[in-house]
């Protein structure tokens, strides 16, 4: 299938409403920085900060597939600034968590990103 509705909004104006509105879709206590994927102008990456005393960071990359839908991708999970195994059950139910918050966070700015 073939989609004609690409992403036309600049990189820089899609970091500042990710950063606006990202930290109202994440869990109380939960902090979030977001940046360009200098490498890819359609992609932004995203490091969100678990609140808790494990001290788990996500790294994903959003891409932008079209004005609408994203794909996300897991890079990374530390714990305490190392790399842990992202497998286990408690890891994986906080993967799913935040792919859905970044799949919200994405529909909310449609008026934004879907020209």
């Amino acid at each position: 299938m073939t989609r004609k509705d690409q992403l036309s909004v600049p990189q820089n104006e899609l970091v500042e409403a990710w950063q606006r509105t990202l930290p109202e879709r994440l869990n109380a206590g939960d902090s979030v920085k977001v940046w360009a994927d200098e490498a890819d102008p359609k992609s932004l990456r995203v490091t969100i900060h678990a609140a808790g005393h494990q001290m788990y960071e996500f790294d994903f990359a959003v891409r932008y597939l079209d004005s609408r839908e994203i794909d996300v991708e897991l890079v990374d999970v530390e714990s305490g600034g190392r790399s842990v195994d992202e497998h286990a059950d408690a890891i994986q139910e906080l993967i799913a968590d935040y792919r859905r918050h970044l799949h919200e966070c994405a529909q909310s700015l449609h008026d934004l990103t879907h020209a």
